[in-house]
């Protein structure tokens, strides 16, 4: 059955403030949120996509809104908030690499239900993706990503999740527990090398690869920054995707870069090999500029990476 979209991506998106020098305090205004990263990403390589979301009936929802639509993503179930802002971060740079302050407790995206929100989008989508960090910033949030999943899956979607560990959000301990509990329910799971790390508790990568697959996972990529990315199907060994050395920028929202890059290009039919191996060169062409969004490569400028 043919689905209206490629890929449906539900979460928090919010607005950016990237320090333009280091020890300089002017800011760059941008856009962020993992989520909203990744679903753009998809777009711009020519996926079809919505986003499921809440912003704040102010400003920056309205930016938010003009930049999906100049974007492509479909933003038909994104509800607006008149009691609750939209969600802002800063981000800043220095010796140890980029650092992030957030605004956004109490925030319109941390006010999403299940009953409130308009799912089916996740039921007409070859893809559904989520993460963790749309279940860290509430419960009602958290039980919003478990009915969408449901969604998908009842109507024979398949679901992508990267837990996107923030332990400023939540305490492990919860973390752990429903970001395993919510890899059995997925067909793609998507953890950076640190934060499997943290979950799993080695940094051997076959040892990583066994927790996943303890707690359900079918396939998984494990994105590792300038090494690459590991990756192996249900039953397949792990296997390594090396990057090509870019001189990076500002490597923010490059994770989500990818994850919106491979699922386009698994919806168009790429095996997982090719599609790794595209989303390495789009992440890396990603960590060129400053912010998350704006140095998202197109499809035509990975091709031409790729060569």
């Amino acid at each position: 059955m043919s689905k209206d979209f490629d890929v449906v991506a539900l979460g928090e998106a919010m607005v950016e403030f990237n320090q333009a020098k280091a020890s300089e305090p002017m800011y760059r205004q941008g856009f962020g949120g993992d989520t909203s990263n990744a679903v753009i990403a998809a777009s711009r390589q020519g996926a079809r996509v919505a986003y499921l979301s809440r912003v704040g009936e102010d400003h920056f929802g309205r930016m938010l809104l003009d930049l999906w639509q100049a974007e492509g993503v479909d933003v038909s179930a994104v509800a607006r908030d008149a009691q609750a802002p939209t969600g802002l971060y800063f981000v800043n740079h220095g010796p140890q690499g980029h650092s992030f302050s957030y605004l956004r407790a109490g925030s319109a995206a941390s006010r999403m239900l299940p009953q409130t929100m308009d799912l089916s989008a996740a039921s007409r989508t070859q893809w559904l993706h989520v993460s963790g960090i749309s279940q860290a910033i509430s419960a009602g949030a958290c039980d919003t990503v478990f009915a969408a999943i449901e969604a998908a899956s009842a109507a024979g979607g398949k679901v992508s999740f990267d837990p996107n560990l923030r332990l400023s959000l939540w305490p492990l301990a919860r973390a752990r527990a429903t970001i395993s509990a919510t890899i059995a329910l997925t067909d793609l799971f998507l953890p950076s090398l640190d934060e499997a790390v943290t979950l799993a508790g080695t940094d051997d990568v076959t040892a990583i690869f066994a927790w996943a697959r303890a707690h359900g996972a079918r396939t998984i990529v494990l994105k590792a920054g300038s090494a690459g990315a590991w990756y192996a199907a249900e039953g397949e060994a792990p296997q390594l995707a090396a990057s090509r050395a870019v001189q990076a920028v500002d490597a923010t929202g490059a994770g989500d870069c990818f994850d919106g890059s491979l699922l386009a290009r698994l919806a168009a039919g790429d095996t997982l090999a090719d599609a790794v191996r595209y989303a390495n060169v789009s992440a890396g062409l990603s960590t060129l500029g400053h912010g998350a969004v704006a140095p998202i490569p197109t499809a035509a400028q990975v091709r031409a990476a790729l060569g």
